[in-house]
């Protein structure tokens, strides 16, 4: 274990190292912000389309697990260009797995929105 803080210090301190992330992805990820509109349209929307707590919590997790893969993109790309600006096909590899994450985060997302409008709408 690190020496250092533990306890209320310690939560105070990732608490504010946490904010200071989500201010970061915010002001330099332009997918980021865009998928945070879109998380402020769609959680609660949840309330109205999920017809139960398990439809709900399907609902706004798959955003929130959107704007968790993103995050974590967002740390590998940046990782990777602290490294250094010239092309390494593992810098690449990493970003375009990283990359291919968020797609498949959206794609959940996109399949669990469209089943349960689907469901409340049509079937």
């Amino acid at each position: 274990m690190k020496p250092g803080y533990t306890g209320l210090r310690h939560l105070m301190n990732s608490t504010r190292y946490s904010l200071k992330g989500f201010r970061a992805a915010y002001r330099y990820e332009a997918a980021f912000r865009q998928e945070v509109a879109l998380c402020v349209i769609l959680i609660p929307l949840a309330w109205w389309v999920g017809t139960s707590p398990v439809e709900w919590i399907l609902l706004v997790g798959s955003c929130l697990l959107v704007l968790i893969v993103e995050l974590l993109n967002t740390a590998v790309e940046s990782v990777v260009d602290r490294i250094g600006p010239e092309h390494h096909k593992l810098s690449g590899r990493a970003k375009d797995i990283g990359s291919a994450a968020v797609m498949l985060a959206l794609v959940l997302a996109g399949l669990t929105w469209g089943l349960l409008l689907w469901s409340r709408f049509v079937g």
